[in-house]
Formats: C-alpha cells, structure tokens, sequence
C-alpha cells in the first residue's frame, strides 16, 4: 500500500535512487469531495520527488517525476486466490504516455501490470512475479 510520503526505490537504469510519493493518481471514484488519503498498489501511477540519483543523472534532487508502482510490500490478492508481495517498495519513472523513461527495469515485477496495460515495462523487467 503506497501513501502520500512513502519512499520508492526507482527499479530503472534512469540514474534516479530514491523517490517519496508526493500524491497517488487513481482513476475511478476519488470520494465524490470527501477528504481521503488516497492509497496505491501495485500499477497504479504517483507523482513523486527525487530524493536521491547519480550525478550523471539526467533528473537531480527534488525534480517531481510520474512513476508506476511495480514492487510493494503489502500483499496483493490475486483472483486465484494467492498472495504476492515484496521486501521492497519500488516504481519505474514514466513520460506522459506511460512509456518508461530508462531502458530496462531491474528486479522482479508483478504481474498485475499487464493488466494495467504497462507491458513495455513488462517486457523490460528481468523477472515477471
């Protein structure tokens, strides 16, 4: 379960290290006005801040980025039955047309995304969960 503040590791080659969630984007009903702490998992999109990167990154600290939640350490119910989860918080960075901004994805991810429609991420990622 991802929430406001939450720190993600970045699982892409971007040169970015550590991103804190600065809100989750979810489609759907958001409340209809209600104040909610909105929570995300795995597929869904968040608005995060840089905290950390190399210095031969193309982002630096504090530039706000769209990442993809690929890895959480909050079990996710599978429709079988199952449970997945993770010993990491991780997200890949995004462009305005979901595409991922590096060119590959290190770590596993979980399969939830191709059903989100990120199966670019999907084919990059070294290991599907």
């Amino acid at each position: 379960m991802i929430t406001q503040y939450t720190w993600l590791d970045c699982a892409d080659n971007t040169g970015a290290k550590e991103l804190r969630v600065i809100q989750v984007i979810k489609q759907g009903a958001a409340g209809h006005g209600k104040r909610r702490l909105r929570t995300g998992y795995v597929g869904d999109i968040a608005i995060c801040s840089v905290k950390s990167c190399l210095p031969t990154s193309d982002f630096k600290k504090g530039d706000k980025v769209r990442a993809v939640v690929v890895r959480t350490k909050y079990p996710t119910r599978r429709k079988d039955g199952t449970y997945v989860r993770f010993d990491s918080n991780a997200a890949v960075i995004i462009d305005a047309e979901n595409n991922p901004r590096g060119t590959r994805v290190f770590g596993a991810v979980a399969r939830e995304l191709r059903e989100k429609n990120f199966t670019k991420i999907i084919s990059l990622a070294e290991e599907v969960w």
